[in-house]
């Protein structure tokens, strides 16, 4: 006759022979002490901080050539709706030059019944796949903007600066801001970084760049004999105000030359 044996119960009341029952080494192996899975997990989310931190650095370090902890291309890409309230049509056909353009192209693109291409004045050994793509089929070029661009007088509605002419000295804004103005049926705009930004941009050697006051642009766009769209500048305003939208950068609407 076959007898089933039962597992002994580690709870059960000593047996008749006085004998109790306990759990074996194996079983309390299996369970580590809870200081164990306490400092296990302390230490995982060191290593995730740390991980996290060590992304922002490299992302930090990426963008500090372009401006301390705000970058103006990134405005723009805030500021498109603004831009749209604000221009309308003209926003159909736009030129893009700055860092990032990539993304700000990206954007642009979204727009109903927008075209955009863009300009990196930089080097574009990190680009990713997709920018890579845009360069490829030309919507976006990889240029010098202290010289001469290849495209001709008013091929776009508007162009769009940013993160471009802070590290410019004066002997080359004197080409670059009238050759970008030749390019624009309907105006030119500016974003540029304040000079009250607690950290001032470098450049891409880690030098420190000055940044320029509003009275100092003005006085430059005068000498170049650009006008300032105080149309387009009110407009501008007025839609920020509308959409709570407060901007990080200054941000200069400037006539087209005729």
């Amino acid at each position: 006759m076959k007898v089933s044996r039962r597992p002994v119960n580690p709870a059960r009341r000593p047996s008749e022979g006085g004998a109790a029952s306990f759990p074996s080494p194996a079983h309390f192996r299996s369970r580590p002490p809870p200081y164990l899975s306490i400092a296990a997990l302390i230490l995982g989310a060191i290593l995730l901080i740390g991980y996290l931190r060590l992304g922002q650095d490299a992302l930090g370090s990426k963008l500090s050539w372009v401006q301390g902890e705000v970058s103006c291309s990134r405005e723009v890409q805030r500021a498109i709706p603004i831009l749209k309230a604000a221009y309308g049509d003209s926003l159909h056909k736009v030129l893009h030059v700055g860092p990032d353009t990539c993304s700000t192209v990206s954007r642009l693109l979204r727009e109903d019944e927008a075209d955009a291409w863009g300009v990196e004045p930089y080097d574009m050994d990190d680009a990713d796949r997709r920018c890579k793509r845009m360069v490829q089929s030309g919507i976006v070029r990889v240029a010098d903007i202290r010289f001469l661009l290849p495209y001709r007088t008013k091929s776009f509605s508007l162009v769009i600066v940013s993160d471009a002419l802070d590290y410019l000295s004066p002997k080359y804004l004197n080409r670059t801001i009238p050759e970008l103005a030749r390019m624009s049926s309907d105006g030119l705009i500016i974003f540029t970084g304040y000079p009250r930004n607690a950290k001032a941009k470098t450049d891409r050697n880690g030098r420190s760049v000055k940044l320029r006051s509003t009275n100092w642009w003005a006085e430059y766009f005068d000498h170049l004999s650009l006008e300032e769209n105080e149309d387009m500048t009110k407009k501008f305003e007025q839609a920020s105000e509308r959409m709570s939208h407060i901007p990080l950068c200054q941000i200069f609407h400037l006539k087209p030359y005729n």
